[in-house]
């Protein structure tokens, strides 16, 4: 993966608040719901997503500064070998024993075995080696916020060629841990093989926000659907659902939207959507508005800076 700090345009010195405005500026100008069909785009996305991702996260920021974690997130390997492992006087001289073999000797021969090498001077498994369980593997997934909120399907190339289907659960959260039995490494002289964990990264959304199993949006509305009422066609994860807008709303005035939120695992129940609304001024000028307000005098007066001042 290429460096977090080059895909998001910053350098290492950038604070947070730089490094969280360089994302949504991709992700306005890239984000997939906005080029259903561009793959550079999606492509791109999803790389400054991941990247976002590591460098808000201030410990996993300095892990990878320091060069202990890679830019995925995963640990960086240390330089060993099998047989590192299976001899010497360092730490690793117990491993054999600890593991259930005879010796580090037969240690060896199941490393050798499962490095798709043979032992020196041997060609062959040991007579009566023992079964041995595969190692487990770990991988890091990133997934988009609504593969997370209403499930997916995805399949991984791995770096050997193979392939690993994962099953991306609805309502999954970050740094979820998935579990796929016998999709490890594969067992040793008849053994079972090991297990793959998958843990999940959600991509952080331009406009939705999670909490617990609800959903939180701002939207933009005009002064006049403000002033006078309106419907309207908001998003939500399952997709555009029309709302209807009360008159005389204000920016801050909240709806709910019942059960367009995040499906619960244990009760099956969804959450909410609720929505914030912000009213915008026209982009341009505005002569016959500005005339109007000029000579308007408003029923109910305010000082909307009445309790900063007191």
């Amino acid at each position: 993966m290429k460096d977090p700090y080059e895909i998001l345009g910053v350098p290492k010195s950038a604070t947070d608040k730089e490094i969280k405005t360089a994302f949504k500026q991709i992700a306005r100008k890239h984000h997939p719901d906005l080029h259903p069909d561009d793959k550079q785009s999606e492509t791109i996305f999803k790389e400054a997503s991941a990247a976002y991702d590591l460098l808000k996260d201030k410990e996993k920021r300095r892990r990878f500064d320091a060069g202990e974690i890679d830019a995925t997130g995963a640990e960086r390997p240390q330089q060993r070998y099998y047989r590192d492992y299976a001899a010497g006087d360092g730490p690793f001289a117990s491993h054999a024993a600890q593991d259930g073999f005879a010796s580090n000797e037969e240690l060896e021969e199941f490393l050798a075995q499962a490095f798709g090498r043979g032992r020196a001077g041997g060609g062959g498994a040991a007579h009566g080696a023992r079964m041995a369980r595969g190692l487990d593997v770990s991988y890091v997934l990133p997934v988009s916020f609504i593969e997370a909120a209403t499930g997916a399907a995805r399949t991984v190339a791995l770096p050997d060629g193979k392939t690993l289907k994962v099953t991306i659960p609805e309502g999954a959260e970050d740094r979820q841990m998935l579990r796929l039995k016998g999709q490890g490494m594969p067992g040793f002289n008849g053994g079972p093989a090991g297990d793959a964990y998958v843990e999940l990264h959600v991509e952080p959304h331009p406009y939705f926000q999670r909490k617990d199993d609800n959903i939180h949006l701002e939207v933009p509305v005009t002064i006049k659907e403000a002033v006078l009422g309106a419907r309207i066609e908001v998003p939500t994860i399952t997709g555009p659902v029309k709302v209807s807008v009360p008159k005389a709303s204000n920016t801050g005035s909240k709806l709910r939207l019942r059960d367009k939120g995040i499906r619960n695992r244990k009760t099956g129940q969804r959450g909410h959507q609720y929505i914030t609304l912000k009213v915008m001024l026209p982009p341009g000028e505005e002569p016959e508005l500005a005339k109007l307000l000029d000579t308007w005098e408003p029923e109910h007066r305010q000082n909307p800076r009445e309790e900063m001042l007191k």
